[in-house]
């Protein structure tokens, strides 16, 4: 693993990081995607599964610096800070443009989806049987994925901290979109909006010596939920690394071919022509902190060609198409 990084290399990783990080941000679209693509994802996943007994001891003893050769922490950090920096920087020009033009930015999406699938597609190379059907099962659970029916709100702490390893998935598995996988699971006004909301409002009471807050039993319970999820993600990003490491290492290709398949079913869940559901009760709709609707799910529809606006969308699926080819160009070129 390389550790000594030229300044260009670490603003490169920087810049990676910004990408991964707003696609985390964008709703059914996974920032694993962007590391696959990108090139990046084995060394995230082996860096992750660093993070484990021998770097805790490390720590502890206070041997700093082997802790930070152990676990690549110059690479985690670039990539993290890029993604964390995304959420204030890229991350809002994306939720601009997803409030004002929001068919254009999942068309864009939708084509760099499909010029991802034939990026690694095309050098993948071995597509014997096992790999197409490694591939098959990929984009099967994917659509499948993508189709399913959002269940109700469960608040049950192990449900909540296995919905913390799956919340943060979207970072490990490439495909796999987090926050779309906890509409599904019915939990996402609950931990993404709910607890994030009330654990708000009891550190901006506490900043002004309100300490009378911690004594609300309503609110006590959120703080209990969101530490729960909060332990979920932390296991689940480290864990799941570690089981990803282990079968990339013995198994490459076919986990290859899985990933790739994911990839080319997420397709599905970036379809640009889908009307938002939101979530309501007794007819009222849920607000966020900002006082907008919360989503609660999509519904697809086939595409208007008679709308002009179909044609530009369509224009944006080829311009997705064509940037992630121009990058592969240009990656050749650079590498010849």
């Amino acid at each position: 693993m390389r550790l000594e990084r030229t300044f260009l290399h670490k603003v490169n990783l920087f810049l990676k990081g910004l990408a991964m990080g707003a696609a985390n941000k964008v709703p059914g679209v996974s920032g694993g995607t962007v590391s696959f693509v990108l090139g990046f994802y084995e060394e995230l996943i082996y860096s992750f599964q660093k993070i484990n007994l021998k770097a805790l001891k490390l720590l502890i003893n206070g041997r700093f610096k082997s802790f930070y050769a152990y676990t690549n922490a110059s690479f985690l950090l670039l990539i993290m800070g890029g993604s964390m920096f995304s959420y204030f920087s890229i991350s809002l020009v994306l939720d601009y443009l997803i409030h004002h033009y929001e068919l254009y930015v999942w068309s864009w999406f939708f084509g760099m989806i499909i010029g991802s699938v034939f990026y690694i597609y095309k050098d993948f190379g071995d597509w014997n049987l096992k790999n197409t059907l490694s591939f098959l099962i990929g984009i099967s659970v994917g659509i499948g994925i993508s189709f399913m029916t959002p269940a109700s709100e469960n608040d049950n702490l192990w449900f909540v901290f296995f919905c913390g390893i799956i919340g943060v998935s979207g970072m490990t598995l490439p495909g796999l979109s987090g926050s779309f996988i906890l509409i599904l699971l019915g939990n996402y006004v609950l931990l993404l909006v709910d607890s994030v909301n009330a654990l708000y409002e009891v550190i901006t009471q506490l900043f002004v010596g309100n300490f009378a807050i911690l004594e609300d039993p309503e609110k006590l319970r959120y703080l209990k939920i969101i530490s729960v999820f909060t332990a979920g993600s932390a296991f689940g990003l480290v864990s799941i690394s570690h089981v990803l490491g282990y079968v990339l290492k013995r198994w490459h290709q076919i986990v290859t071919a899985v990933i790739i398949g994911f990839i080319a079913g997420s397709l599905g869940i970036v379809w640009p022509w889908k009307q938002k559901v939101f979530a309501e009760v007794n007819g009222v709709f849920l607000l966020d902190k900002n006082q907008q609707k919360i989503i609660k799910n999509y519904e697809r529809y086939l595409p208007d060609f008679s709308k002009q606006e179909t044609w530009f969308a369509i224009l944006f699926i080829l311009f997705g198409i064509v940037l992630i080819l121009a990058i592969d160009y240009y990656d050749k070129k650079r590498k010849s």
